[in-house]
């Protein structure tokens, strides 16, 4: 039996207000609020890779230690959070045997986002590589906490029997304590999703489902919003979105609360 309405939410920046710390390689520079899936979409053979494992054990590595070797030491896997071009785990991994960052840049940015947000809901760490470059430009640390109204969003879709989901290119240690927060089930979660796994989980749902609605507010939404029935695209966490982002959303919305009169139209 076909059911009538869904709603896929992105995370980050969508149901979690970010904070983002970047260390730039170059420079050794701290930068804040960096938009981490901006610039891998400026360049082909761009990846944002996650690491993962849990924020302790990369907190618990000697800041001394390589990359690479912690990578090796305790089997940490890579995904792909968003890429452009040419990219994989495989090539990422390439990358980082013959580059130099050290486990103390990670603790420098994770340690940052924690000291900026005692309060923080979540902590998530992971690097920007450059496979024509042969580099990685950035180590990255976000942390979120849910907007005000996220938690009532979902609640109030809920009640109107609506399912809900989350496709998001966070790592499933973040999204199991976000999903757990705001009820929805670990087999409605689709962690590591790129852009075109977004798309991909989108197009599955609209042949369970009379209308599906995606809802996300960066450019690696963009294709999951122009296949949705109905493309929502938020605003609240203040970043200056991309034109052709904006284009591709049906509906802009300051809040997320307004999901839910968008469903009451439909």
């Amino acid at each position: 039996m076909i059911k009538r309405i869904a709603v896929v939410f992105d995370s980050a920046g969508t149901l979690l207000h970010m904070y983002r710390v970047a260390k730039e390689a170059s420079t050794g520079n701290i930068l804040e609020n960096i938009e981490s899936t901006a610039i891998v979409a400026q360049k082909n053979g761009c990846g944002l890779v996650v690491l993962n494992t849990a924020n302790d054990i990369i907190l618990s590595s000697r800041k001394d230690m390589s990359l690479f070797e912690f990578i090796k030491e305790y089997g940490v896997s890579l995904r792909i959070s968003c890429s452009k071009g040419n990219f994989s785990p495989e090539i990422a991994y390439e990358v980082i045997e013959g580059t130099a960052p050290l486990m103390g840049d990670l603790h420098d940015v994770l340690e940052m986002v924690a000291s900026r947000c005692p309060n923080i809901f979540y902590l998530a760490t992971g690097l920007i590589v450059d496979s024509e470059a042969r580099r990685i430009p950035y180590v990255l640390s976000t942390g979120g906490q849910v907007f005000s109204t996220t938690l009532q969003t979902v609640r109030t879709l809920h009640a109107m029997k609506i399912d809900t989901y989350i496709a998001s290119g966070d790592g499933i240690f973040a999204l199991t304590q976000l999903a757990e927060f705001i009820d929805i089930p670990m087999e409605r979660v689709f962690a590591y999703s790129d852009t075109l796994k977004k798309e991909r989980v989108v197009l599955e749902l609209k042949r369970k489902y009379e209308k599906v609605i995606m809802v996300g507010d960066g450019i690696n939404d963009i294709l999951a919003l122009r296949a949705a029935d109905v493309g929502i695209m938020t605003t609240q966490q203040g970043d200056k979105r991309p034109k052709e982002l904006r284009e591709a959303a049906d509906v802009v919305i300051n809040n997320i609360i307004k999901v839910v009169d968008v469903v009451k139209g439909l």
